[in-house]
């Protein structure tokens, strides 16, 4: 239905008179006479009832009046949303990364960003599979190498290494090894290699298992191997950002680690001016800093 058509219609219900409604809209009285005709014959019926004092709403006119009220109101609150968008935060925001992460580090840590945004709603996407933000799969990234999709903004959050952490108990009873070689006499906990994972985590496990470990765990992804290395199971290989909110973990060889991996946040080029990516984005880089900054005190 022709929204040109609507808004003379609505004029000329509002001022009861062909004349008037003219004069409100800068047009003739027969432009508005002709859109009033077009549209009763597309409806196939009568919208006015003409006498001598001006136009009334035939029972039909009343019904399309309603609707054209309605949606005119609609649109002015989007509009105004529209405008405010450009100060608030709120509506939907799909945000995807790998499981580890999300699960581990940016979950617990969103109840601070909706105490901030009350209104946003998250869709989180935690899988290993990298969406096309191009295609808007997704809204917003999270990842640990650059993405290569082209029309990308990117920001480099910081960098993961991937390093061995037991539980002070199993250390008591088991010992602490020195050496690479002594993990022989240990209980390994990792992804298993074949699990999708960043190439250098896959690369630490490798060379770990090449000195010949008897005893291993493997879980194909990050949460199952800290559950094994909580409940005193094993030494395991994971991210070092987990030693803020887990504390009780130690470091086992320090000078063993994977090298680095780069953690980045990508939108597409059409979101730069989004106010839920700028406020998602901000609120990572700041939770990212205090987590550096607890890691080192």
């Amino acid at each position: 239905m022709d929204w040109d058509k609507l808004r003379i219609f609505r004029a000329v219900a509002d001022a009861g008179s062909l004349t008037a409604a003219g004069e409100t809209l800068h047009l003739s009285q027969s432009a508005v006479s002709r859109q009033i005709r077009a549209l009763e014959e597309s409806l196939d019926t009568t919208l006015f009832h003409r006498h001598a004092r001006g136009l009334i709403l035939t029972e039909q006119g009343e019904l399309l009046h309603d609707a054209a009220s309605a949606m005119s109101r609609r649109l002015e609150t989007a509009a105004a949303r529209i405008r405010d968008s450009r100060e608030e935060v709120f509506g939907e925001l799909r945000v995807t990364t790998t499981t580890g992460f999300g699960t581990l580090w940016l979950v617990p840590r969103l109840p601070k960003l909706y105490e901030r945004y009350p209104d946003l709603k998250i869709d989180l996407m935690l899988e290993e599979r990298v969406l096309d933000l191009p295609m808007r799969e997704a809204d917003v990234a999270i990842r640990m190498k650059e993405p290569s999709q082209a029309d990308l903004i990117r920001k480099r959050l910081n960098t993961v290494w991937m390093r061995l952490y037991a539980m002070p108990k199993y250390l008591e009873e088991r010992g602490v090894p020195q050496t690479v070689e002594d993990l022989s006499t240990h209980r390994l906990i990792s992804q298993h290699i074949t699990t999708h994972q960043v190439s250098a985590g896959e690369t630490l496990i490798e060379s770990l298992l090449s000195v010949g470990i008897p005893s291993t765990l493997t879980v194909n992804n990050y949460f199952g191997v800290l559950q094994g290395v909580l409940t005193g199971l094993g030494i395991g290989v994971l991210p070092n950002y987990l030693v803020v909110d887990f504390p009780e973990m130690v470091r086992v060889l320090p000078d063993v680690e994977s090298s680095r991996i780069p953690v980045y946040l990508a939108y597409p080029e059409e979101l730069r001016n989004s106010q839920r990516i700028m406020a998602f984005r901000d609120f990572v880089l700041e939770e990212l800093a205090l987590t550096a900054k607890l890691a080192e005190g």
